[in-house]
Protein backbone atom coordinates (compact mmCIF):
# COMPACT_ATOMS: atom_id res chain seq x y z
CA UNK A 1 0.00 0.00 0.00
CA UNK A 2 1.55 3.32 -0.84
CA UNK A 3 0.63 5.95 1.70
CA UNK A 4 1.31 9.85 2.78
CA UNK A 5 4.24 8.38 4.75
CA UNK A 6 5.84 6.14 2.44
CA UNK A 7 5.58 9.59 -0.41
CA UNK A 8 6.59 12.46 2.25
CA UNK A 9 9.66 10.06 3.33
CA UNK A 10 10.80 10.35 -0.50
CA UNK A 11 9.75 13.66 -0.97
CA UNK A 12 12.02 14.06 2.30
CA UNK A 13 9.40 16.44 3.96
CA UNK A 14 9.44 19.30 0.40
CA UNK A 15 6.14 20.36 -0.01
CA UNK A 16 6.65 21.87 -3.67
CA UNK A 17 7.38 19.19 -6.49
CA UNK A 18 8.71 20.91 -9.94
CA UNK A 19 6.87 19.51 -12.58
CA UNK A 20 9.16 19.23 -15.63
CA UNK A 21 8.77 18.04 -18.91
CA UNK A 22 12.63 18.22 -20.55
CA UNK A 23 13.13 17.57 -24.37
CA UNK A 24 16.73 17.18 -24.52
CA UNK A 25 18.84 14.74 -22.68
CA UNK A 26 21.65 16.97 -22.77
CA UNK A 27 19.41 19.83 -20.41
CA UNK A 28 19.22 17.57 -17.53
CA UNK A 29 22.21 18.30 -15.75
CA UNK A 30 22.34 21.94 -15.97
CA UNK A 31 18.35 21.83 -15.36
CA UNK A 32 18.97 19.27 -11.61
CA UNK A 33 22.01 22.04 -10.68
CA UNK A 34 19.67 24.79 -11.22
CA UNK A 35 16.92 23.16 -9.61
CA UNK A 36 19.40 21.98 -6.81
CA UNK A 37 20.85 25.24 -6.51
CA UNK A 38 17.53 26.91 -6.03
CA UNK A 39 16.96 24.57 -2.83
CA UNK A 40 14.88 21.83 -4.66
CA UNK A 41 14.45 18.54 -2.84
CA UNK A 42 12.85 16.48 -5.54
CA UNK A 43 11.26 16.72 -9.12
CA UNK A 44 8.73 15.16 -11.61
CA UNK A 45 9.83 14.55 -15.14
CA UNK A 46 6.83 13.71 -16.75
CA UNK A 47 6.67 10.71 -19.67
CA UNK A 48 5.62 13.43 -22.70
CA UNK A 49 8.81 13.49 -24.12
CA UNK A 50 10.74 10.52 -26.22
CA UNK A 51 13.26 11.10 -24.29
CA UNK A 52 12.34 11.46 -20.77
CA UNK A 53 13.63 8.67 -19.53
CA UNK A 54 17.20 9.39 -20.21
CA UNK A 55 16.15 12.69 -18.97
CA UNK A 56 15.17 10.93 -15.78
CA UNK A 57 18.04 8.71 -15.50
CA UNK A 58 20.47 11.65 -15.75
CA UNK A 59 18.76 13.53 -13.09
CA UNK A 60 18.42 11.24 -11.09
CA UNK A 61 22.67 9.95 -11.10
CA UNK A 62 22.80 13.35 -9.93
CA UNK A 63 22.21 12.80 -6.54
CA UNK A 64 20.75 15.74 -5.61
CA UNK A 65 16.94 15.45 -5.58
CA UNK A 66 14.40 12.82 -5.23
CA UNK A 67 13.71 12.19 -8.83
CA UNK A 68 9.96 10.59 -9.94
CA UNK A 69 8.27 9.91 -13.09
CA UNK A 70 5.12 11.77 -14.40
CA UNK A 71 2.58 11.01 -16.86
CA UNK A 72 2.74 7.56 -16.51
CA UNK A 73 0.14 5.80 -18.36
CA UNK A 74 0.62 2.09 -18.50
CA UNK A 75 2.17 -0.71 -16.19
CA UNK A 76 5.21 -0.92 -18.78
CA UNK A 77 5.76 2.71 -18.54
CA UNK A 78 6.29 2.45 -14.71
CA UNK A 79 8.72 -0.31 -14.89
CA UNK A 80 10.99 1.75 -17.28
CA UNK A 81 10.75 4.49 -15.42
CA UNK A 82 11.84 2.97 -11.93
CA UNK A 83 14.46 0.57 -14.08
CA UNK A 84 15.53 4.60 -15.10
CA UNK A 85 15.88 5.48 -11.36
CA UNK A 86 12.09 6.78 -10.64
CA UNK A 87 11.62 6.88 -6.55
CA UNK A 88 7.81 7.89 -7.22
CA UNK A 89 5.47 7.21 -9.94
CA UNK A 90 2.63 9.88 -10.68
CA UNK A 91 -0.25 9.15 -13.00
CA UNK A 92 -2.46 11.79 -14.74
CA UNK A 93 -5.64 9.69 -13.78
CA UNK A 94 -6.00 6.31 -11.64
CA UNK A 95 -5.48 2.88 -13.74
CA UNK A 96 -5.78 -0.08 -11.75
CA UNK A 97 -2.95 -1.75 -13.38
CA UNK A 98 -0.74 0.99 -13.32
CA UNK A 99 -1.18 0.64 -9.54
CA UNK A 100 -0.47 -2.60 -8.80
CA UNK A 101 2.16 -2.69 -10.67
CA UNK A 102 4.28 0.26 -8.66
CA UNK A 103 3.17 -1.62 -5.61
CA UNK A 104 5.26 -4.59 -6.63
CA UNK A 105 8.14 -2.62 -7.89
CA UNK A 106 7.63 -1.05 -4.42
CA UNK A 107 7.34 2.89 -5.33
CA UNK A 108 5.41 5.37 -3.94
CA UNK A 109 2.40 5.74 -6.53
CA UNK A 110 0.54 9.20 -6.86
CA UNK A 111 -2.89 8.27 -8.85
CA UNK A 112 -4.81 11.99 -10.74
CA UNK A 113 -8.16 12.15 -9.72
CA UNK A 114 -10.81 14.62 -10.94
CA UNK A 115 -13.84 13.39 -8.69
CA UNK A 116 -15.46 11.64 -6.05
CA UNK A 117 -15.67 8.41 -7.65
CA UNK A 118 -11.71 8.16 -8.69
CA UNK A 119 -11.57 9.15 -4.93
CA UNK A 120 -13.36 6.22 -3.94
CA UNK A 121 -11.63 3.92 -6.16
CA UNK A 122 -8.07 5.46 -4.95
CA UNK A 123 -9.35 4.31 -1.24
CA UNK A 124 -10.27 0.79 -2.51
CA UNK A 125 -7.02 0.36 -4.07
CA UNK A 126 -4.84 1.13 -0.56
CA UNK A 127 -3.52 4.63 -1.61
CA UNK A 128 -4.64 7.44 0.66
CA UNK A 129 -2.48 10.08 -1.15
CA UNK A 130 -3.43 11.24 -4.74
CA UNK A 131 -2.81 14.15 -7.20
CA UNK A 132 -6.00 16.41 -7.85
CA UNK A 133 -5.63 17.04 -11.63
CA UNK A 134 -6.14 19.35 -13.38
CA UNK A 135 -6.90 21.19 -10.07
CA UNK A 136 -7.38 25.03 -11.26
CA UNK A 137 -9.59 24.13 -14.25
CA UNK A 138 -11.27 21.45 -11.76
CA UNK A 139 -12.41 24.24 -9.65
CA UNK A 140 -9.24 25.16 -7.60
CA UNK A 141 -9.57 25.27 -3.67
CA UNK A 142 -12.85 25.27 -3.86
CA UNK A 143 -12.95 21.82 -5.61
CA UNK A 144 -10.20 20.86 -3.25
CA UNK A 145 -12.18 21.29 -0.21
CA UNK A 146 -14.94 19.87 -1.37
CA UNK A 147 -13.70 16.34 -2.26
CA UNK A 148 -11.61 16.27 1.15
CA UNK A 149 -14.83 16.87 3.34
CA UNK A 150 -16.29 13.04 2.22
CA UNK A 151 -12.37 11.85 2.49
CA UNK A 152 -10.94 13.70 5.44
CA UNK A 153 -7.99 11.03 5.03
CA UNK A 154 -7.15 11.89 2.09
CA UNK A 155 -4.00 13.41 1.05
CA UNK A 156 -3.52 15.64 -2.25
CA UNK A 157 -1.02 16.67 -4.47
CA UNK A 158 -2.95 19.70 -6.66
CA UNK A 159 -0.97 19.77 -10.00
CA UNK A 160 -2.43 21.99 -13.16
CA UNK A 161 -3.04 25.66 -13.67
CA UNK A 162 -0.90 26.42 -10.34
CA UNK A 163 1.46 28.99 -10.34
CA UNK A 164 3.43 31.08 -7.58
CA UNK A 165 0.72 33.35 -6.93
CA UNK A 166 -1.71 30.43 -5.53
CA UNK A 167 0.57 27.99 -4.62
CA UNK A 168 0.57 29.04 -0.91
CA UNK A 169 -3.34 28.72 -0.78
CA UNK A 170 -3.02 25.29 -1.58
CA UNK A 171 -0.37 24.80 0.95
CA UNK A 172 -1.82 26.45 3.86
CA UNK A 173 -4.99 23.59 3.60
CA UNK A 174 -4.17 20.84 5.90
CA UNK A 175 -5.17 18.11 3.34
CA UNK A 176 -2.25 19.16 0.62
CA UNK A 177 0.91 17.35 1.22
CA UNK A 178 2.81 19.19 -1.67
CA UNK A 179 1.74 21.33 -5.06
CA UNK A 180 2.95 20.05 -8.29
CA UNK A 181 3.79 23.11 -10.76
CA UNK A 182 5.72 24.13 -13.88
CA UNK A 183 6.24 27.42 -13.78
CA UNK A 184 9.93 27.20 -12.55
CA UNK A 185 10.72 25.72 -15.64
CA UNK A 186 9.20 26.51 -18.21
CA UNK A 187 9.35 25.36 -21.92
CA UNK A 188 10.71 29.04 -22.65
CA UNK A 189 13.36 29.03 -19.62
CA UNK A 190 14.71 25.70 -21.07
CA UNK A 191 14.64 26.57 -24.89
CA UNK A 192 16.66 29.97 -23.99
CA UNK A 193 19.12 27.76 -21.93
CA UNK A 194 17.43 30.53 -19.14
CA UNK A 195 18.57 28.35 -15.74
CA UNK A 196 19.56 31.36 -13.82
CA UNK A 197 15.61 32.43 -13.65
CA UNK A 198 14.98 28.31 -13.04
CA UNK A 199 17.43 28.64 -10.03
CA UNK A 200 15.64 31.76 -8.66
CA UNK A 201 12.24 31.16 -9.28
CA UNK A 202 12.98 27.91 -7.15
CA UNK A 203 13.95 30.05 -4.96
CA UNK A 204 11.55 32.22 -4.74
CA UNK A 205 8.90 29.28 -4.80
CA UNK A 206 10.39 27.56 -1.59
CA UNK A 207 10.98 31.17 0.52
CA UNK A 208 7.22 31.14 -0.01
CA UNK A 209 6.74 27.91 0.98
CA UNK A 210 8.97 28.12 4.15
CA UNK A 211 6.52 31.98 4.64
CA UNK A 212 3.63 29.22 5.05
CA UNK A 213 4.78 26.88 6.88
CA UNK A 214 5.98 29.19 9.55
CA UNK A 215 2.57 30.97 9.73
CA UNK A 216 1.27 27.24 10.28
CA UNK A 217 3.06 26.79 13.53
Amino acid sequence: MTTATDLASVLAGARLLPVLTVPSTGMARPLTDALTAGGARCAEVTFRTPGAERVLKEMAAHGGLAVGAGTVITPRQAERAVEAGARFVVSPGFDEEVVAKCRELGVPMVPGVATATELMRALRGGLDTVKLFPAEPLGGLRMLRALTAPFPGMRFVPTGGIDASRMAAYLADPAVLAVGGSWMATAIHLERGDYESIRRLTAEALEAVEAVERSMT
